[in-house]
């Protein structure tokens, strides 16, 4: 099975951002995002929304980018379709949260969103698609070959836990404190396609791959393997897949640099001839599972000898090596911001933080509502007129 793989000659970004309609007076989701899509959406081509589409629940709006040079770009791309959701869920009593779950909904009330596919992927998949009312960030960047693109998956594995670490906001689960930093992790590897990617042997092997999910009849297309980074030939990109939702732009924005350059900078290692970071599948899955429990707190596997390091420190040396090719990426004021968080905790530690200090989970709500308020007001403009990431 031949995949022609359609490179990217720069390191091009796209950002998907799931967000959630929560209902103003009551704090729970909300179905209404088939309605606030029919209101953006009217006017466009086929009555769509070039940059907010439906996903798995009637609740969720799915924001993405068009194809952006840099992070600035593609964070006022963002902050303008969000302006749009938000006044559309405004007029129907609801606001609009990112976060990797909301803090006490109840799956089972999530009516499925009113498209072929999502009832197809529930009837196929059953109770682990139903349960998955959990919300992640998806960034793309460009990449110039398949075989770059093998590359750069393989090592982004072994980096996986300091974007999980660095994006956790998924501390509860059904209104219990789950023990983790990233609940949203580990119910989304009940997907039978979920989860660490396989160590692949160059393009050859994923198109190989790929030929046998076919046949087996295990998947109908790429779009139905989830791994945590993947390549996505259509787009020229790998698609990191592995953040939990963000709360605010300041933040999407920071890991979203931290993405462009780290891919980068990999990219240019590889063409050099470089072996990239890497390490055994079973260091790969403790460090993810560590950064899933503790998050920024985590204390990952750094050799086989096991020999361990923060996350706070190995974020610090990363910021570092990556500040050059940041610089050249136009997104050093971004990447500087990464340290905000490791300084001042991720959306998981606030909520904790916040409920120690004797909030309720509604009120936890409100306060992940208005940091994103917060960051739009901050930060919205115009969108570019530039062709859509892949949203999959």
């Amino acid at each position: 099975m031949e995949i022609e793989f359609r490179g990217s000659p720069g390191r091009t970004l796209g950002i998907e951002v799931e967000t959630v309609l929560v209902d103003r007076s009551t704090r729970a989701l909300a179905s209404h995002a088939t309605d606030v899509l029919a209101e953006l959406g009217a006017g466009h081509p086929d009555g769509e929304h070039p940059r907010a589409k439906h996903e798995l629940f009637d609740c969720t709006v799915e924001v993405i980018t068009g194809v952006c040079d840099t992070v600035a770009e593609a964070r006022a791309d963002l902050a303008a379709t969000l302006v749009e959701v938000r006044a559309a869920a405004t007029r129907r009593g609801s606001a609009v949260m990112c976060a990797g779950t909301h803090p006490a909904a109840d799956w089972r009330r999530l009516h499925v969103s009113p498209k072929e596919r999502y009832a197809q992927l529930v009837d196929s998949l059953g109770w682990p698609a139903r349960r998955l009312s959990i919300y992640g960030i998806h960034y793309h960047v460009g990449v110039p070959s398949g075989a770059a693109a093998v590359a750069v998956v393989g090592s982004l594995a072994y980096h996986l836990p300091i974007f999980l670490a660095l994006s956790a906001s998924s501390p509860y689960w059904h209104g219990d404190d789950t023990g983790l930093a990233s609940a949203r992790t580990k119910i989304f590897e009940g997907l039978p396609t979920a989860g660490l990617p396989p160590r692949l042997g160059g393009w050859d092997d994923f198109e190989h791959y790929m030929a046998a999910l076919v046949r087996a009849g295990a998947i109908e297309s790429i779009r139905e393997v989830w791994w945590d980074v993947r390549p996505h030939p259509d787009f020229g990109t790998v698609e990191l897949r592995m953040c939990d939702g963000m709360t605010n732009l300041d933040e999407i924005a920071a890991v979203a640099a931290l993405a462009q350059a780290l891919v980068a900078d990999l990219v240019e290692r590889f063409e050099a001839g470089e072996a990239l970071p890497g390490a055994r599948d079973w260091v790969l899955r403790e460090n993810k599972w560590l950064a899933a429990r503790h998050g920024l707190d985590a204390e990952l596997l750094v050799d086989e000898a096991g020999t361990r390091a923060s996350v706070r420190d190995l974020v610090d040396r990363l910021v570092d090596r990556l500040g050059p090719t940041a610089q050249r990426l136009g997104c050093a004021t971004e990447l500087a911001a990464v340290r905000e968080i490791v300084a001042h905790g991720s959306s998981a530690d606030r909520q904790r933080r916040w409920v120690a200090e004797g909030a309720e989970l509604a009120d936890v709500v409100d306060r992940m509502v208005a940091e994103l308020d917060a960051s739009l007001d901050r930060g919205a403009g115009s969108a570019p007129d530039t062709t859509e990431a892949d949203r999959g």
